[in-house]
C-alpha cells in the first residue's frame, strides 16, 4: 500500500500519495523483452548462473550469441559494488541498468507543438462542423485532481482513444514522420505529471476516467480465500447443468452509486426471481471510511449472508437444492449460510460469466428498472418486490411464453404435498 511505502520511505502519507501521483501511478521499470541491442533481465540470469559455474567471458558470450566486449562490459559495470568482490548478481544489474535509463529527455509532445494539439483536440473530442465552428456538448464534471468521476456525472465522451490517436496519425500525416507517436507515449503524457507535454484533466476524457495507471498485476494479488476447493463450479452436482430439477439457483448482486447494491437471485429452470432489500448500515455516512473497519454499505459479509438466508427460506425445501455464485466477496460467510438453511453454496470460474448466465441475463433485465449510474438505496423493500413481481408477470420465449411464476407454480402443483403455498 501507499501508506506503508511512505512509511518505509520515512515520509508523510500525502507527500507518498504525490510521489506516486506524479509518477503516473505505475513504477516505470524496464519490459522483461528489450530489444536486440541492450540484453535482458533472462540473459543477466544466464551471466550470472554461468558466472557462477566458473565459467569465462567468451564462453558466456558464445552461450548468448553476444559479442565478448557486451559480457565484459556487463560484469564490469552492473555488478554489486558494495562488496569485497564485484558479484554479478542479475537483480542488481536489473536494477543498475534501469537506473542508467532514467535520464532526462525531452518528451515528444513537448518538443512538437502541431503534434501537442492535434493529440489534445482529439482527446479532448473538439468536434467541429464542415465551416470550422465548434460543436460544444454538456457541461462535463470539474476535474478535482485524484478520484475519477461517477457514471452519471462523466465528461461527454467525444474524445479519441490514444490508440485510435496513433493509428490516425499515419493516415491523415502519411508523408509528415513528425506527426507519429505511440499510444504509450501519450499514455505517459497524461499519467506522469514530470512529462509535463499534456494537461491533466484530459483523464477525465478517457473511457476509464482513472486519475491513476492501475499496474495489470494487481488484478493477481486479490485474495480469495473464501473460496475453497469444495464449493468450485466443478463440484457442483450434474444435475443442476441440464435445468431438468428446479431448486438451483443463481446469484449476484447489481451496484449502484455510492455503494448501494440490490440482490439478486434467479432460479435455472423457471426463470423465477427474487429480489434482496440491502439497505445501509447505521453509521453509514457519518462514521469515515477505515481499512478493515465495519461493512456499512449494506452488502458486508455478515449482513449480506443473514438477508440471503432470510429471502431463501421463504420457499419450500425442494426448491432449496443449490446456489451458484460469483467471486465477490460479499459472499464469504456463506459457510454460515449453509449451515442456516442447508443451501450448498457455489462459486464460479474467475472471468466466467457464462457460467451464470441466467443470472447475468436476468441482471440486464433489471436494469430496466435500476438503471447504471443511480442511487439504488433510493428504492425500498416493497417498490423492490414489486420490480420482482412484474419480472415474473412477463412471458418467456424460453419458458414457451408462459411467465416464471407460472412455471413455478406448475412445479408445486405437481409435487401434490399439502400444505404448500403456490405463487398463484
Amino acid at each position: 500500500m501507499t501508506e506503508d511505502a511512505a512509511a518505509v520511505a520515512g515520509v508523510s502519507s500525502p507527500v507518498g500519495f504525490r510521489w506516486f501521483r506524479h509518477a503516473g501511478g505505475v513504477n516505470p521499470a524496464l519490459p522483461p523483452t528489450v530489444s536486440g541491442r541492450h540484453l535482458s533481465f533472462s540473459e543477466r540470469e544466464d551471466i550470472a548462473l554461468s558466472r557462477a559455474q566458473g565459467m569465462g567471458v567468451r564462453e558466456i558470450a558464445r552461450q548468448l550469441g553476444r559479442d565478448p566486449s557486451t559480457i565484459s562490459r556487463e560484469l564490469r559495470r552492473n555488478a554489486s559494488t558494495r562488496t569485497y568482490r564485484l558479484d554479478y548478481k542479475a537483480s542488481t544489474a536489473q536494477w543498475h541498468a534501469e537506473r542508467r535509463a532514467r535520464r532526462p529527455k525531452t518528451a515528444k509532445l513537448l518538443a512538437n507543438e502541431r503534434l501537442r494539439e492535434y493529440v489534445q483536440q482529439r482527446l479532448a473530442g473538439a468536434i467541429r462542423t464542415a465551416d470550422g465552428r465548434p460543436v460544444t456538448g454538456p457541461q462535463g464534471p470539474q476535474w478535482k485532481g485524484r478520484n475519477k468521476p461517477h457514471r452519471a456525472d462523466r465528461a461527454w465522451t467525444t474524445g479519441w482513444s490514444p490508440e485510435q490517436i496513433s493509428r490516425r496519425l499515419r493516415a491523415e500525416f502519411p508523408e509528415d514522420e513528425s506527426m507519429r507517436i505511440s499510444h504509450e507515449a501519450i499514455y505517459q503524457a497524461l499519467y506522469v505529471q514530470s512529462r509535463g507535454a499534456l494537461k491533466r484533466e484530459l483523464v477525465t476524457c478517457l473511457r476509464t476516467g482513472r486519475a491513476l495507471r492501475v499496474p495489470r498485476a494487481r488484478t493477481k494479488q486479490r485474495a480469495r480465500a473464501h473460496v475453497t476447493s469444495d464449493t468450485l463450479i466443478s463440484e457442483r452436482p450434474a444435475e443442476v447443468a441440464d435445468r431438468a430439477v428446479p431448486g438451483h439457483w443463481e446469484g449476484d448482486l447489481i451496484i449502484g452509486l455510492q455503494r448501494s447494491a440490490i440482490g439478486t437471485l434467479v432460479e435455472r429452470t423457471t426463470r423465477f426471481t427474487m429480489l434482496i432489500h440491502l439497505p445501509r448500515e447505521a453509521g453509514w455516512g457519518v462514521i469515515p471510511r477505515t481499512k478493515n473497519g465495519p461493512a456499512l454499505a449494506g452488502y458486508g459479509a455478515i449482513t449480506m449472508s443473514k438477508a440471503l438466508a432470510e429471502t431463501i427460506t421463504q420457499l419450500p425445501e425442494q426448491l432449496r437444492r443449490s446456489l451458484t455464485w460469483d467471486r465477490g466477496k460479499e459472499l464469504s460467510a456463506h459457510a454460515r449460510f449453509t449451515v442456516e438453511t442447508g443451501v450448498p453454496v457455489f462459486f464460479a470460474d474467475p472471468h466466467s460469466p457464462w457460467q451464470r448466465g441466467t443470472n447475468e441475463n436476468t441482471n440486464g433485465l433489471l436494469r430496466q428498472y435500476f438503471p447504471k449510474g443511480t442511487d439504488l438505496s433510493r428504492w425500498s423493500a416493497d417498490e423492490i418486490n414489486a420490480v420482482a413481481h412484474a419480472l415474473n408477470s412477463r412471458p418467456r420465449k424460453t419458458l414457451g411464453w408462459k411467465t416464471p411464476a407460472e412455471v413455478l407454480d406448475e412445479h408445486l402443483r405437481s409435487l401434490q404435498q399439502p400444505g404448500v403455498a403456490t405463487t398463484g
